[in-house]
């Protein structure tokens, strides 16, 4: 409490204001009274005085005065107790009352504080939400904008393709309609009833009625066919080109249906639609030449080997074709009997070595290489004859048995060693130039080829500026043949229903995707579905690629896509050039795939097969996910493990594993093939086996019955089985594949070698040539490679590809890196192999397409940038890659080394300059020229129009110097050049410099040279940017023109040489008795000679069939009605009508008597028979012909099928050119019905039909109902030509107009007397 002084006021207040300091601000004043505290020293010392003050006085005198005093103390006392208690607790009370106050200011504060934090925790949630959902709305966005950004490319895209496709056909169509709105104003005046046939076709005919009432056929009824009835073998018709044949199969007649002899490529792809009567070796990019020798002929073939198989094989190389000569040593017991007839089959030219004696131990090669030969290959049988000595009889016995089947070409030769083998050279130099190459150019073209070394010429006049690999269409060719050669289809056919529907199935779809996994057989499932489609749908184009392994070249996005493009643009009859930059070519490929499918009478079909094996398949290919054609489907196939995710989406067909009889049949079919028969143990041990998907698998199951099949023994197969069926995957059973043919070799060194070749292919980009491998292994006897790859290739482990060795299946591969390559530095060391023998060409000048194919890629491999880059820079090497078209793998080269389009082109150009220093002479001058141009058009396609100038120019003034102003390569640089400078829209230069390149061309060549057609067309493309329509349409007919001409003399790629091929083969097997297989090959060979447009020599083979027919098979058998309907076309092709009249009436009883009623056949004759009554104005009898087409159709089809819409309507036609129109209106009433049922009420079928009921409406007087129905016409045809292009008058009707439209009848005046 302290002392009463330290309470009290000095100036005696009785109380003071205390200010609150808890509060702050001033609170309520309250009065504290003033505290006493006296001490008992001050009493006694006051005490002390008092006694003091009185002299003589006692203390403690007066006893009332010390209690008084006593009192007064205790008073005193307890009111100083009193007062300090009250003032304790009054200001405890006020403490209390203070502290209760500040608890409940405290607690207002605490809830409002609470009150405050509740709502900032919900302001917080609120923004929490906010942010998120506007993260959320901000990703929406992006991906809208993402998805913006693509539609809007895709249209922009879209747009140009259509502008680009369709803005010129417009401008044409509108001149035309000037120039006809013109022409019929004439006619009109003259009073002349018109007809125009551009307004509807017939898929039977289309008739013009003139005023005064002729007809006049414009489309030829004629048509050369055959069908397989009977055991036809082959059969060919020229026919009509209406959609009828996209949605019918009716006219389908075997394998050569609807070909015209003016269509080539129709005619090729035909052709190998009967692949299998045509061997490997026709195909086959390998030259193989077999020699069979005596002891006493070896001198002649050591000359021949070691002298001039060098020659051989240089040409063949500068055709870019693998030579081999395969010649096994003379044994008497000689343990490679299966592998020498595998031999003989492959080769292309056998030959025979012979003096006076021919052991025993060659008898049978020789009559498998000479005397059986079913495919009429080319046999030479070299004789040395001495006088004084005579042969012995087995070698005359076999020269009279090869002279009587005429089989072979026999040279006897009576002088040296050296002069015998000389000419042995002569003649296979030229059989492989004539028979297996078919090489058929002029003389001038072969000087060129010859200056220049290589066949660019070749390939720059059949494709114009187009760049062509060869190979890679060869290895496509021979990728489908070896998918579809298995015999067992593992019950497909549920599968075949499914892809039948997606083609039928209603546009548009999305690709339709087949999964499985590996070796599930959707390659063979593919293959033979196209077989199936080629063969029931002729008209629809199929468009096929098979990627191989990962990393090769089938398996570059951009080369599968160009090569698709290039097939888009052969079957449009184009000779444009053709972009090389991959970005640009996913541009060019809608564009290309909308061009076609608007013009082709049936769909279009696309297929990839293992097409996850391509390089960034998800990115390359999203062209898939572009709306395509109606008319177009897709369907590719992947492993179901490696599928991209987004694909997952698509419709998906999977294959599941094989059941246990499927697996049971197919080893049952491998063993029946060796003769070999499973026991019931065996049998129940493979159903035991067969549970898991590994086991179950087609791949499996074909390798475990090869495996089977190869043991020879009933004994040897219960271990091989065995063995097998320790083998739980096709890996491990590929492992012991591999055990099995390392057991046969003899020695360990031949096991090493085996390791050796197989570990080279492994590493090789696309595989390795046997002349590649004997010389990488001088070690490697022929006899040994030659019996490894036949065991190899028997067990599906090895397959020929373009002429290379390589994996049958990946597992194989994945086998021989598992037991060879497990460590890194095997791999490197085979690689650096391959590296050495490749880098070894180049020093000496020798590059060929394997080395620019392999050493760039073995570089990359190996993550040598500094080797990469002086390859790259090896001009003829990066000039091999692009003249082949893989530009995208150059420039992925130069990208890995890190160089811009500049940088790589100044290389190039530095490169070029310090080669041309060291050139000396006419021919290095050529090749210099031929380097330049190639750097300018590869900068051309860079985008580096600037910098292209200067090579091309370069390469102009070099071929005027070192060749002639004139010459025609002189045309070649001067078309690049112009081209340069259309790209770059100077029109000016570039007109002139194409000018002065046609009147070269034209001068070299003649005015019917494919060269000139190229140039035509490059000047109408010119002119066509430049607006000048007129000029560029004139131009453009020209160059078709041009182009069917050579097409029809020359034929396609392979075309001409094949068929060439075929028909000398089929000669040959005519010449025996009289038989139904012969008389069946005489028919083939009538159809062949009239592809070659020979009429004559197709009409005598024709008639030798019919005559062979007749007297084997009797003259009422349908196969003589086969002859005779082919001959009858044949006649009608040459105008002799009579006589097709008769002959197509014969074989019409015929095939009356002895087929169905409704037989596709005989719906053929039919058919064609009505045409002809109606070329020759026998209207009569063709009325029963065409109803009873009706009749077959409604049979086959169905009475709601187009087909009997299209027989309606032809039927009508006929009507109406015999005034019978009240019964031609029926018919063309329920033709429309069935046409807008099954295509719906826009598709320009409809359109035609309204129209033709128009006509009858005008004709009857009802003008209202005419121009209603006019209208509705051009309201489908106006959509049609939106989505055409313009080419709204459609050559690929069905339907055709009743009567000619007067001229009356124009839409105006129909539109006239509706309003009357």
């Amino acid at each position: 409490m302290g002392t009463a002084s330290s309470l009290v006021s000095p100036v005696g207040t009785v109380g003071e204001v205390i200010e609150d300091t808890y509060e702050g601000g001033g609170g309520e004043a309250c009065e504290i009274p003033v505290e006493v505290k006296p001490k008992a020293r001050l009493l006694r010392s006051s005490f002390r005085r008092v006694g003091t003050s009185r002299p003589g006085g006692l203390i403690g005198a007066s006893f009332k005065s010390t209690a008084s005093v006593q009192e007064l103390e205790c008073m005193a006392e307890y009111e100083r107790l009193r007062k300090e208690y009250e003032i304790f607790r009054i200001s405890k009370n006020n403490e209390v009352a203070s502290m209760m106050k500040k608890e409940a200011k405290l607690d207002k504060e605490n809830k409002r504080l609470r009150a405050e934090l509740q709502a900032l925790q919900k302001t917080y949630q609120k923004i929490l939400r906010e942010k998120e959902s506007a993260l959320e709305a901000k990703y929406q966005a992006m991906e809208r904008a993402a998805t913006f950004e693509h539609d809007r490319d895709k249209v922009k895209r879209q747009f140009k393709i259509f502008r680009e496709t369709k803005e010129n056909e417009i401008q044409d169509l509108l001149r035309a309609k000037r120039e006809l709105e013109a022409k019929l104003q004439r006619l009109q005046a003259q009073g002349i009833q018109v007809f125009d046939p551009e307004e509807s076709d017939s898929d039977d005919s289309c008739t013009e009625v003139t005023a005064a009432g002729a007809q006049t056929e414009y489309w030829t009824g004629g048509a050369l066919g055959s069908e397989p009835s009977m055991g036809s073998m082959m059969q060919l018709q020229q026919s009509f080109r209406g959609p009828e044949f996209a949605h019918s199969s009716i006219d389908v007649e075997g394998p050569f249906a609807n070909v015209n002899r003016d269509d080539w490529d129709t005619a090729v792809a035909s052709l190998l639609q009967v692949t299998p009567l045509f061997s490997h070796s026709l195909w086959s990019n390998t030259v193989r030449i077999y020699l069979i020798n005596t002891e006493e002929t070896h001198p002649e073939v050591d000359i021949f080997i070691q002298k001039y198989s060098p020659k051989l094989r240089k040409y063949c190389e500068t055709m870019e074709y693998f030579f081999q000569v395969v010649h096994f040593a003379v044994e008497t017991d000689s343990p490679f009997q299966a592998v020498r007839k595998w031999e003989i089959e492959k080769s292309s030219l056998a030959i025979l070595f012979l003096h006076l004696s021919l052991p025993s131990c060659l008898m049978d090669e020789c009559e498998e290489a000479f005397l059986k030969n079913p495919e009429g290959k080319p046999r030479l049988i070299y004789r040395r004859l001495e006088e004084g000595q005579v042969s012995s009889d087995a070698v005359e016995q076999l020269v009279e048995q090869v002279q009587i089947v005429n089989k072979a070409k026999i040279i006897n030769h009576t002088g040296g060693l050296e002069e015998g083998a000389y000419e042995v050279y002569n003649y296979v130099e030229k059989t492989i130039k004539q028979d297996i190459l078919g090489c058929e150019i002029t003389q001038l073209e072969k000087k060129d080829i010859t200056d220049n070394s290589d066949s660019s010429i070749l390939e720059e006049e059949v494709f114009g500026d187009v760049l062509w690999d060869a190979h890679d269409e060869q290895e496509q060719m021979e990728a489908f043949q070896q998918a579809s050669n298995s015999s067992c289809e593992l019950g497909f056919e549920k599968y075949y229903e499914r892809l039948n529907d997606l083609v039928a199935a209603p546009a548009p779809i999305p690709p339709l995707l087949v999964s499985g996994g590996p070796g599930s057989g959707k390659s063979l499932l593919l293959s033979k579905w196209i077989q199936l489609q080629q063969k029931h749908s002729p008209n629809t184009l199929i468009l096929y690629h098979f990627v191989g392994r990962p990393m090769s070249s089938s398996s570059e996005p951009s080369l599968i896509l160009r090569r698709l493009t290039l097939k888009l643009m052969q079957h449009s009859w184009s000779v444009s050039p053709l972009t090389l930059d991959p970005t640009k070519l996913l541009e060019e490929f809608p564009h290309w795939l909308e061009k076609l499918s608007a013009h082709h009478q049936g769909g279009v079909i696309i297929i990839i097969d293992s097409i996850d094996r391509s390089q960034q398949a998800e990115k390359h290919m999203k062209w898939l996910i572009d709306p395509l054609p109606v008319n177009v489907r897709v369907i590719v196939s992947v492993n179901v493990e490696t599928c991209p995710q987004a694909w997952r989406l698509w419709p998906t067909l999977h294959l599941d594993p094989l059941n246990a009889e499927d697996v049971k049949s197919l080893i049952n079919e491998e063993c029946s093939s060796a003769d070999l028969k499973l026991t019931k143990e065996q049998e129940k041990k493979l159903e035991k086996h067969s549970h898991s998907t590994t086991t179950c698998n087609a791949l499996y199951a074909k390798l475990l019955g090869r495996m089977v099949a190869s043991a020879g023994s009933i004994e040897n197969s219960d271990v091989i089985l065995q063995n097998c069926l320790r083998c739980q995957d096709t890996v491990s059973l590929y492992k012991l594949v591999l055990r099995s043919v390392e057991e046969s070799l003899k020695s360990d060194k031949d096991k090493d070698l085996m390791k050796e070749v197989l570990c080279l292919i492994s590493v090789s980009h696309n595989g390795i040539s046997e002349s590649e491998l004997t010389e990488l292994c001088p070690e490697l006897s022929w006899e040994l490679l030659a019996s490894l790859v036949y065991n190899l290739h028997k067990m599906c482990f090895l397959t020929y590809g373009c002429g290379l060795l390589k994996f049958r299946h990946l597992q194989a591969l994945e086998t021989v890196k598992l037991e060879y390559m497990e460590e890194q530095n095997t791999l490197a060391a085979y690689r650096k192999k391959l590296i050495a023998y490749f880098s070894m060409q180049l020093s000496e000048e020798r590059v060929t397409w394997r080395s620019a194919d392999e050493l760039p890629w073995l570089f990359q491999q190996q993550g040598d940038k500094q080797k990469l880059h002086k390859c790259l820079l090896n001009l003829f090497v990066s000039q091999n890659l692009y003249k082949r078209g893989h530009f995208a793998e150059l420039l992925s080269y130069w990208q890995l080394l890190g160089k811009d389009k500049s940088s790589m082109a100044a290389e190039y150009f530095s490169s070029l300059k310090l080669y041309e220093k060291s050139c000396e002479g006419e021919e290095s001058m050529i090749t210099l020229a031929d380097l330049y141009e190639t750097l300018g058009r590869f900068l051309k396609d860079l985008g580096l129009l600037s910098q292209s100038i200067a090579p091309l120019q370069r390469s102009l003034e070099i071929r005027e110097t070192a060749l002639d102003p004139d010459h025609p390569r002189v045309a070649q640089s001067l078309h690049q050049l112009a081209g340069v400078y259309m790209q770059w829209k100077k029109f000016g230069n570039a007109e002139q410099l194409y000018k002065q390149a046609l009147e070269i061309s034209e001068s070299a060549y003649g005015t019917e040279h494919l060269r000139v057609a190229r140039e035509l067309d490059a000047l109408a493309t010119l002119y066509q940017k430049q607006n000048k329509y007129e000029q560029a349409e004139h131009l453009r007919k020209k160059s078709f023109r041009i182009q069917q001409k050579a097409a029809r003399r020359k034929g396609s790629l392979y075309g001409f040489a094949l068929l060439r091929q075929r028909t000398l083969q089929l000669e040959e097997l005519t010449l025996g008795k009289d038989t139904s297989d012969n008389a069946r090959t005489l028919n083939e060979l009538g159809v062949l000679y009239y592809l070659q447009n020979n009429l004559e020599t197709a009409e005598l083979f024709l008639k030798r069939s019919l005559e062979m027919r007749e007297r084997v098979l009797g003259p009422e058998h349908p196969d003589c009605a086969q002859s005779l309907n082919n001959l009858a076309a044949l006649n009608n092709e040459k105008k002799n009508y009579e006589k097709a009249e008769e002959l197509y009436e014969r074989a019409l009883n015929i095939r009356r008597q002895a087929l169905a009623p409704d037989h596709p056949s005989l719906a053929y004759t039919v058919k064609h028979l009505a045409v002809l009554y109606k070329k020759l104005g026998k209207l009569d009898k063709a009325v029963p012909l065409y109803e009873l087409a009706v009749e077959i159709r409604q049979k086959s089809f169905g009475p709601k099928h187009p087909s009997v819409a299209t027989a309606l309507v032809n039927l009508a036609v006929l009507c109406c050119q015999m005034k019978k129109h009240s019964e031609a209106l029926p018919l063309y009433e329920r033709a429309l019905k069935i046409y807008e049922d099954s295509f719906g009420r826009m598709h320009p079928r409809v359109g035609e039909t309204l129209k033709n009921l128009a006509v009858l409406s005008y004709e009857g007087g009802d003008f209202e109902k005419a121009a209603e129905l006019y209208k509705r016409a051009m309201e489908i045809k106006e959509a049609e030509t939106l989505l055409m292009g313009g080419n709204a008058a459609s050559r690929h009707s069905s339907s055709g107009d009743t009567l000619s439209l007067k001229s009356a009848l124009s839409p105006n005046v129909l539109l006239q007397n509706a309003r009357r």
